[in-house]
């Protein structure tokens, strides 16, 4: 179990970092945490925000160094790349109002000094929206971004000692090109997940790139990674960090889709396994941060910090700690966000309609479903930790059945077929949110009913679980309600709900 807590004063010293989104905190070791650029209201950003994790200390460094036109570091800028090396963080690209930069910097934080960097080989195109990682100690990858005309797919490693850059050459399959997606090594593999692609959609793919490591002879290729477990719905502009064995994943945004005209912020925490290779929801015993994007996220031991962000409307500048149970300041959480964080009022409109014409609430839980949560266990399919209701005692499922068809069939057993086959003959966008909730316990209830069937034709009833639960289909059973389904779950059940009927 893990908490969310805002940080307060007391935490700390100093001044901390202004409001800004886009910018970059790498860690130095686990010494120091350095926050660069980014951008609030227009303004882009070129100030250095250093938090000393030993004393507690935020500070800004009285910075040396020289660049054109006596430009003592890199200019203003966001959306650019950040990796530390040692003692140094290396900057790379970004944007500076509508311009696309390709600069190259290195700040010593030894002693505060900047140096422009001037490299050789095969050097990148100016760019914003890419990521990058550290490849041990002396290199460093980065995949893909945007040039203000195309998507981007390629991969440069630079070596920061020669300071010579190679655009390494990959066989086989590639990811579509993409931008604000991240890219982090684990162990002799770069993992690139999500971003914004060509034309325009958000992704939610997750690929390995091989090939990186030069001892291992491996020639360069990508993999698609398709994994268990209940993994992210496809977003950008979000962030993911390193925490023993496994990966955090926080945040970022995604298109509205069908419901909505405007982006949909997230403030979900999922995590990638690496032990049991596979995604799963971070137990949280309380609310999380206002959903954002374009914020940071660095590890202090067994603590992540968040820090800034932007929600479509407003760019954040509060700070928070998200800490395991046992972590002190674990004990002064607050149910939910303090009152004077921003929040996206368009998102939170529209969020408002969809929660009240859904059904239930998902605030409410047993004491044994907080057992699960905290033991990361699922409920056992055959019991879903809720009642499956007959349709013929459904009310919500037979007043919709009878409003939609109520002059044309004779019985409720006809309207139940009529509104199934209406369902079956959907596309998402066509159905209405008072749909939503009938439609979820229906699907529910015929999974239930196949099972019941094949546990009674002498089937194993075990064998019938484990065949469900293998599938990447049947993935909504558990949900308790329709106020839990995110807009982007509603086509993948529309799918599920039909095979179950034809099968």
């Amino acid at each position: 179990m893990h908490y969310w807590v805002r940080a307060s004063s007391s935490d700390f010293g100093g001044t901390p970092p202004q409001p800004r989104s886009g910018h970059t905190a790498v860690n130095i070791g686990k010494s120091k945490v350095v926050v660069f650029g980014g951008l609030v209201d227009k303004k882009f950003l070129s100030d250095i925000v250093v938090y000393d994790v030993d004393n507690k200390l935020w500070f800004q460094p009285e910075c040396t160094g020289s660049g054109p036109e006596d430009q003592v570091g890199p200019s203003p800028r966001a959306f650019h790349i950040a990796v530390a090396i040692d003692c140094h963080m290396f900057i790379f690209g970004g944007r500076y109002g509508s311009k696309r930069l390709g600069d190259f910097w290195v700040l010593d934080t030894d002693i505060w000094q900047w140096s422009e960097l001037t490299s050789f080989g095969d050097l990148p195109s100016p760019r914003d929206f890419a990521a990058a990682s550290a490849i041990g100690n002396r290199k460093i990858v980065m995949y893909g971004g945007w040039d203000g005309k195309r998507w981007l797919s390629d991969v440069y490693v630079l070596d920061t000692i020669s300071l010579e850059w190679m655009e390494l050459s990959v066989s086989g399959s590639l990811p579509p090109p993409r931008c604000g997606h991240t890219a982090t090594m684990v162990e002799k593999r770069l993992l690139v997940y999500g971003g914004r692609g060509g034309g325009g959609p958000i992704m939610g793919d997750l690929w390995g790139l091989k090939g990186l490591i030069e001892e291992e002879n491996e020639t360069p290729g990508w993999t698609q990674l398709k994994l268990p477990g209940q993994a992210p719905s496809p977003r950008c502009g979000h962030t993911v960090t390193s925490g023993g064995h496994y990966l955090l994943l926080f945040g970022g945004h995604g298109t509205g889709g069908w419901l909505s005209r405007y982006d949909i912020y997230y403030n979900d925490s999922i995590v990638l396994d690496r032990l049991s290779a596979q995604w799963k929801r971070l137990p949280t015993g309380n609310e999380p941060p206002a959903a954002r994007a374009y914020h940071s996220m660095t590890s202090i031991g067994s603590r992540h910090l968040l820090i800034g962000g932007f929600d479509g409307k407003s760019t954040f500048g509060d700070l928070w700690w998200l800490v395991p149970e046992e972590d002190p300041i674990a004990k002064r959480f607050t149910a939910s966000p303090p009152n004077d964080i921003p929040e996206n009022k368009d998102a939170a409109i529209a969020n408002n309609n969809v929660q009240s014409a859904l059904e239930g609430s998902q605030r409410e839980q047993s004491a044994v479903s907080e057992l699960q949560r905290r033991l990361e266990i699922s409920v056992s399919l055959s019991s879903p930790g809720f009642p499956i209701v007959d349709e013929l005692e459904d009310k919500e499922f037979l007043e919709l059945a009878s409003s939609l068809f109520g002059e044309r069939v004779s019985s409720n057993l006809q309207a139940i077929e009529a509104l199934r086959d209406h369902w079956r003959k959907a596309i998402p966008r066509s159905i209405p949110l008072k749909e939503f909730g009938p439609l979820l316990r229906d699907y529910q209830r015929l999974i239930a009913r196949h099972q019941f069937d094949r546990a009674n034709d002498g089937s194993d009833l075990h064998s019938a679980e484990v065949g469900l639960l293998g599938k990447d289909a049947y993935r909504f059973y558990h949900i308790k309600n329709a106020s839990q389904l995110r807009m982007d779950d509603l086509p993948l059940l529309l799918t599920e709900y039909k095979q179950i009927l034809s099968d």
